[in-house]
């Protein structure tokens, strides 16, 4: 698709996309638009979210290495991106499942990262990484990495018109 042809997402793809209501409105109030238009948009609004509007985006999203079973646009489009390490073997399984919960422990969300295209071992060494990270520092690390995803999911729904 070109960056210029004017989109239109319906809610269900735009939720799809993201959670946040206050994304999802702007977003809705912003179509038809180019594609590199409602991409630059979301990805405003994504990295200059406040806390709140955060959580509540990162409420829809699996932890990494847990398979969604459902049939939601959302299951089946993490099943894709997490793809690497749904694949892995159970050592690097367990590290990763053991990042998640020690990441939880200490900032109280999700551990969030961009999966598609990144394998296992990259996703179990990022979060062992940010680990070491301040509160502040990681929020704006998950806001950057929320901002591909819904970038990459914005493409992917466009493409699918």
């Amino acid at each position: 698709m070109e960056q210029t042809e004017q989109v239109s997402l319906t809610e269900e793809q735009l939720r799809a996309c993201c959670a946040a209501e206050t994304w999802l409105a702007r977003m809705q109030a912003a179509q038809p638009a180019p594609l590199k238009e409602l991409v630059d948009l979301s990805d405003d609004l994504v990295l200059s979210c406040d806390d709140a509007t955060l959580d509540q985006a990162l409420a829809a999203h699996a932890r990494i290495g847990e398979r969604r079973l459902g049939s939601t646009t959302e299951d089946r489009w993490s099943r894709t991106e997490q793809a690497g390490a749904l694949d892995a073997d159970a050592e690097l399984q367990r590290r990763i499942a053991d990042g998640n919960a020690r990441y939880e422990e200490k900032f109280g969300r999700v551990f969030l990262i961009r999966a598609a295209g990144r394998s296992a071992e990259e996703m179990a060494a990022a979060v062992e990484e940010r680990l070491g990270n301040d509160p502040e520092t990681e929020a704006d690390v998950v806001r950057r990495e929320l901002a591909q995803i819904v970038r990459l999911r914005i493409e992917r729904a466009a493409e699918a018109g």
